[in-house]
């Protein structure tokens, strides 16, 4: 039963809303999803996020806030069992730097990349891999996660790259992540993939790969003139 005080508004296959539902779960904090249909906006999308119109939205005391990772920290802050961030200022700060920095250089490139073909696919493979190659020595040392034994706030936001990353790899037929360069993310992929909230909280894959694989056919012409001028 849902928490009539806080609610989700979401998309079932949209990583960024996942975010807010994991840490929500590992927090304990019972919540109502609502489902949003992106390519017909509900009124109600529209009223609670009429700037980006975007999802997830999570709704708290009647109140909107908008924007996956600015939802993470105010999670964080009004929940206060099972904290996410680090307690350091420096690590904190370090933890929204590579949450901003995968999602600049590692998603949006990997997405450019299954959506397009040629020169243009290269380039976005080629930002994508040297991303994947920091983010690969930023791991390297962990003990289990991000946040130690226990999942947290980085963990949640570079979660997508255990199982969204290689679906669109499967989908653009290119490979970003290699399992002998980058073995520290395997094992911290398989790490994430296995904890109980995390597992029992995942899109089937079979319907991922044909959602993909039909925006990677609507939107290739767009992105195949992504890099020229």
């Amino acid at each position: 039963m849902g928490n009539k005080d806080v609610k989700v508004v979401s998309f079932w296959i949209s990583p960024f809303a996942r975010r807010v539902e994991w840490a929500l779960r590992l927090k304990g904090v019972d919540y109502e999803y609502i489902e949003e249909d992106i390519y017909n906006k509900s009124p109600l999308l529209l009223e609670l996020n009429p700037v980006t119109k975007k999802v997830p939205v999570l709704i708290h005391d009647h109140k909107p806030i908008i924007e996956s990772f600015i939802i993470l920290e105010y999670i964080d802050e009004t929940w206060n069992q099972y904290p996410l961030l680090p307690q350091h200022p420096h690590q904190r700060a370090l933890a929204r730097f590579w949450a901003n920095f995968a999602e600049q250089k590692l998603l949006d490139h990997a997405w450019i990349a299954m959506c397009s073909s040629g020169d243009v696919q290269e380039k976005a493979l080629n930002i994508a891999r040297d991303a994947m190659e920091k983010i690969e020595e930023e791991i390297k040392g962990l003990k289990k996660f991000f946040g130690g034994e226990d999942i947290g706030y980085l963990d949640i936001a570079l979660g997508w790259i255990s199982y969204w990353l290689p679906v669109l790899e499967e989908v653009g037929s290119m490979q970003i992540i290699d399992p002998l360069k980058h073995s520290a993310t395997i094992a911290w992929m398989n790490n994430f993939l296995s904890h109980p909230v995390i597992k029992e909280s995942l899109p089937p894959r079979d319907e991922m790969l044909a959602y993909f694989h039909s925006r990677r056919k609507a939107l290739s012409s767009t992105f195949q003139n992504f890099f020229k001028d």
